[in-house]
């Protein structure tokens, strides 16, 4: 049988192909684009779009095992529920559901509201789901380069709360691992929900702190201007992901998003090894930009 993966060109669905290649599987990337998604020799690119429910029933046609990953768009909802209810429709028998971290407690942001509306439909329906909740990016950081070496400061306004930022490889990781999981049991396993997270619980201090550290120059901190933060992402965006941008690093200022140790712990038995911390990241970064 096959495995589906969405957004299997995206920074998330690069590292679950990642992990997948030479395991065994059968697999397939949805991809708007096939003749350009360049994509690993083993990996089947099938034409379709989550906006486009008739392309996603004719992509799952043979899958047993779905990789969803459901864009940031204002209709996030509709295209993840539609695509689930296709999964159901055609068989398919195992799912891993990209979800988000503190989505239940953030409910006033609308791209963390939409998935979990998307779990309560996965848990109601009873679907054959593993669901992983990833903190903020690791590697969204790397935009950080201009602010860190041109401006001495870490420009994201994470506040002093602190999150419990993930790598994008132990993502794909995590994925890949359930996929293969559920596509090898050859039958509906029960649900499961990890909280995908990183060791450390950054705060604007300690990150003002590790970039001065790696980089050997004195870092600040840029400040918990939120409104100012809007108005950057406009530049590169809509107005309304900016605005759903904004609400999210309210809510980390206000509230924080700190996993458990039991949190990590169960992550860190998903994978086989301690999730990656951000320090090794940073000297990572900061290598590449020095040899640059």
């Amino acid at each position: 049988m096959t495995i589906l993966v969405t957004g299997s060109t995206g920074t998330i669905g690069a590292q679950v192909l990642a992990f997948l290649e030479g395991q065994g599987a059968e697999v397939r990337g949805l991809t708007r684009t096939p003749d350009k998604a360049g994509l690993s020799a083993g990996v089947a690119a099938v034409q379709g779009d989550l906006s486009d429910i008739d392309s996603v029933r004719a992509a799952l046609h043979g899958v047993s095992t779905l990789f969803l990953l459901a864009p940031n768009a204002p209709d996030e909802l509709t295209q993840a529920m539609l695509t689930l209810d296709a999964a159901r429709g055609a068989g398919v028998t195992g799912i891993v559901y990209l979800s988000v971290f503190k989505g239940e407690a953030y409910a006033d942001v609308p791209h963390f509201a939409s998935k979990m509306t998307v779990e309560r439909m996965i848990h109601a329906a009873g679907l054959p789901a593993t669901i992983l909740r990833p903190a903020y990016f690791i590697q969204n950081d790397l935009r950080q380069k201009d602010a860190l070496l041109g401006g001495g400061v870490y420009g994201m306004p994470i506040g002093e709360r602190g999150i419990s930022m993930v790598d994008i490889r132990d993502i794909g990781e995590a994925a890949a691992k359930e996929l293969l999981r559920r596509e090898r049991a050859g039958a509906p396993l029960p649900a499961e929900t990890y909280e995908l997270v990183g060791p450390d619980a950054l705060t604007a201090a300690t990150m003002a702190a590790l970039w001065s550290d790696v980089l050997g120059r004195p870092i600040a901190y840029a400040g918990n201007d939120l409104d100012g933060f809007e108005q950057r992402l406009k530049a590169f965006g809509p107005a309304w992901l900016a605005a759903d941008m904004q609400l999210m690093m309210r809510r980390y200022q206000q509230d924080g998003a700190i996993a458990t140790d039991a949190d990590v712990a169960r992550l860190a038995t998903l994978l086989g090894h301690a999730p990656r911390g951000y320090r090794a990241f940073a000297e990572a970064a900061a290598a590449a930009w020095a040899a640059a």
